[in-house]
């Protein structure tokens, strides 16, 4: 059995894994990163992204709009009895599917030299100030920093005896892409009893929909296509969507026991990074904003404890805490808020109400749940 060594390992490809890597290379460091799966790959995702990550994408050498992203600007909000309201986008976004991007941040960070390998990491341990990473394969690396940046959920928070995995969370999740007619520049999120669906344009023309649910409300359904008659389908919003356009997928991703339970970002020296640090509520629509800019913070402090500007590994977990805590918690918080109030099915449409008679609310809520533009070096 061989040992490879490398400064930083980054265990997930997703998002905050691939620009944490891209980051990390410029700076000569010898990172490697594993992915389970192969690029490029669907994803269940709202395919949503501020355009707070803007400037940082851009300084890493990655444009969106290179690769047919749609500029978003309106949102637009239903409840399950068909009350709407619209708005436009503070700061604004972009739509760009996770297969497509996920592809070019890999091909991105190949460029960089960042070393890639597909496998599946089965054990992470931590011993004399390094750790030691087992594959499934023959090989296991060594390393100075671990990164976690696997997603919502995964073997190793089992083994590590994360808090919230030993809660069963009720969350499923469903997405497609259709071709039909939805405005490029919009985003929408359209509720039904139970749950809310995102919707908006990504690359080539297709519709990018993603639905959230409770378990319990889906499980009393024969199967998706049940489920979306007798449920999704009760706002009109989406029946339209659905029935006016083609859908793509052979069939529907899926992803269940989805937790938004609050999570650590260090998890014995591991380094939490994106949905392994914590999730929004897809209700706010800027979780891949998150994952990119804690992909940043993360990165920023490694490079200083590997410069010898952070002194101890003690100090870099602890800095690292404080930063996540401070940028991401009253985002979180807020969206921990908004989710509740929506699933009120009384209170949903009430809230509505206020929100038309004072418009001027909309931009402030949609503000708390996203960051101003990051600044770069």
């Amino acid at each position: 059995m061989t040992e490879q060594d490398f400064d930083v390992i980054i265990i997930g490809g997703g998002l905050a894994g691939l620009t944490s890597a891209i980051h990390l290379s410029k700076h000569n460091i010898k990172v490697l990163l594993v992915e389970k799966t192969n690029y490029p790959s669907h994803k269940v995702c709202g395919e949503y992204i501020s355009k707070e990550v803007l400037p940082y994408l851009k300084q890493l050498g990655f444009n969106p709009f290179d690769f047919g992203a749609k500029h978003i600007d309106e949102f637009e909000l239903t409840t399950h009895n068909n009350k709407h309201i619209r708005a436009k986008l503070p700061l604004g976004g972009f739509g760009l599917s996770r297969f497509e991007m996920d592809f070019q941040l890999y091909k991105l960070a190949k460029a960089n030299g960042v070393k890639i390998v597909q496998d599946t990491i089965t054990n992470v341990n931590f011993k004399t100030d390094g750790f030691q990473v087992k594959r499934k394969t023959d090989k296991n690396f060594k390393a100075k920093i671990v990164i976690g940046s696997y997603g919502k959920r995964s073997n190793l928070d089992v083994q590590l005896q994360r808090a919230f995995i030993q809660k069963k969370s009720p969350y499923l999740a469903v997405k497609v892409h259709a071709k039909g007619n939805f405005p490029e520049n919009k985003v929408a999120l359209h509720n039904f009893k139970g749950g809310y669906c995102g919707v908006s344009k990504v690359e080539n023309d297709h519709i990018n929909l993603c639905y959230i649910t409770n378990f319990n409300a889906f499980k009393a359904h024969k199967n998706i296509g049940a489920f979306q008659e007798e449920i999704v389908f009760k706002n009109e919003a989406l029946k339209g969507i659905f029935e006016d356009s083609k859908i793509t997928f052979k069939n529907p991703l899926t992803i269940s026991q989805i937790s938004f339970e609050t999570k650590s970002p260090v998890e014995n020296h591991i380094l939490m990074c994106g949905d392994s640090a914590g999730m929004i509520h897809p209700l706010c629509g800027n979780g891949m904003a998150m994952a990119i800019k804690s992909a940043q913070l993360v990165s920023e402090l490694i490079i200083d404890y590997l410069q010898g500007k952070i002194e101890t590994r003690q100090k870099l977990e602890k800095l690292y805490t404080r930063t996540w805590k401070r940028n991401f918690s009253f985002r979180l918080s807020v969206g921990h808020t908004i989710a509740y109030f929506f699933r009120k099915e009384w209170l949903a449409p009430k809230l509505l109400t206020v929100l038309r008679w004072f418009p001027f609310l909309v931009p402030l809520i949609i503000k708390m749940t996203h960051g101003k533009p990051m600044k770069t070096e």
